[in-house]
């Protein structure tokens, strides 16, 4: 049985980004999600509740937060950052990122849907 998973070389198509910010609330985080997946910016944003701690301003703090995963390619990923900063609700948003490799239909997926023509 062949699996419907097939990997091509990489260097034959844009290279997958997944970027995780987080935000303040689940409303403003779901705002923030559509407006990104509406500029084409993202293909798919999935949003958690989490509690998280740090230290802010001399203090630790816990707080409770949503976080954004957000799948892009790395050819967006400058306007996407851009927009964020824009749009964040934080001083200093969270702006994590690694590569990702996916099968081809969802990597080719990705990239219609964050493609500047569309």
């Amino acid at each position: 049985m062949q699996s419907r998973f097939k990997i091509m070389d990489k260097r034959l198509y844009s290279e997958l980004v997944i970027v995780l910010t987080t935000e303040v609330n689940d409303t403003v985080a779901s705002c923030l999600a559509k407006e990104l997946v509406k500029r084409n910016l993202v293909a798919c944003v999935n949003l958690r509740e989490i509690k998280s701690y740090f230290s802010w301003e001399g203090k630790i703090e816990e707080v409770k937060e949503v976080q954004l995963l957000m799948k892009t390619t790395k050819d967006q990923m400058q306007n996407l950052f851009d927009v964020i900063n824009q749009l964040h609700t934080y001083d200093i948003p969270e702006l994590l990122y690694w590569n990702a490799s996916a099968s081809d239909s969802y990597r080719e997926w990705v990239e219609t849907s964050v493609s500047i023509f569309t």
